[in-house]
């Protein structure tokens, strides 16, 4: 783990700068609510207001949409960064000099749209919640019941697998005590949510269990996929794709009795077992 760099000592923030925890820069009391900074050459027209947009001959051009688009692809810009060096270094070992320098661009620029590294993780925590549950709302299909286990785990698995390997960053939002509490508490929003739609499809796709022995049985499925995925997150390549396989045979095995008490339920693969 890199050494972790003082966070504000290098560059001073800009007046009115860290603000409230979670805010962005020119939060106060003149600032709009969920605004970003207007000013810089960078900043961008993110306040809802368009002011400029009409005072000039500027305004005919289209130049403040112009001025705004820069900002955004400057926000998209720190944020990559940002996911960068939290995956490197973690929450508490980032800094908003590291996360500027891996953007290539000043801590001033920075300041400009972020008061500090809470407020960066906070956006970029929406960010990757909001991916999150576009992914497993899309592997939680309950038409996916009429496929056998093996393909139904795949189809529900593998989405949820690559999203947390292409975002490590997501896994260094959602855990440990030092995270933003509104990142913790929307993290745990999920938690529920995603419990609930495991419950919901396996209560389709076993209908004849019990409700209780359903709820036990997705809260296990739960635990075994986050222990799983740890595993998994932890290694690289073809390891990687070898823990992969090991958590859907795991999985497997533990769906697979109960699956065959279902009348024409087809199971799918066949597991030597030594």
């Amino acid at each position: 783990m890199p050494e972790a760099r003082a966070e504000e000592t290098a560059t001073p923030e800009p007046s009115g700068g860290p603000g409230k925890p979670g805010g962005r820069a020119g939060d106060g009391p003149d600032a709009g609510t969920g605004t970003r900074a207007g000013h810089g050459p960078d900043a961008g027209a993110d306040t809802g207001t368009k002011a400029g947009a009409e005072a000039g001959p500027g305004g005919a051009t289209g130049r403040p949409r112009r001025r705004q688009a820069r900002g955004e692809a400057r926000i998209a810009q720190l944020l990559e960064a940002a996911a960068d060096v939290f995956s490197a270094s973690g929450y508490n070992g980032a800094s908003t000099n590291a996360i500027a320098r891996e953007a290539g661009v000043s801590p001033g620029t920075l300041y400009q749209f972020f008061p500090n590294k809470e407020a960066i993780a906070i956006e970029l925590g929406e960010q990757l919640m909001h991916r999150w549950r576009e992914t497993y709302g899309a592997a939680f299909v309950i038409s996916r019941i009429e496929l056998p286990l093996d393909r139904l785990l795949d189809t529900v698995l593998d989405p949820l697998i690559a999203f947390n390997c292409e975002n490590p960053a997501f896994a260094v939002l959602t855990h440990g005590s030092e995270i933003p509490g509104v990142i913790s508490r929307e993290h745990d929003a999920l938690h529920a949510t995603m419990l609930t739609r495991t419950e919901a499809l396996l209560a389709a796709y076993l209908p004849d269990l019990p409700p209780d022995q359903v709820a036990r049985t997705a809260e296990m499925s739960f635990v075994l996929f986050k222990a799983g995925l740890d595993l998994i997150m932890s290694h690289e390549d073809a390891e990687r794709e070898a823990y992969t396989e090991e958590l859907k045979t795991v999985m497997y095995r533990y769906l697979e009795p109960l699956v065959c008490d279902t009348p024409g339920r087809a199971t799918g693969r066949n597991i030597n077992t030594p």
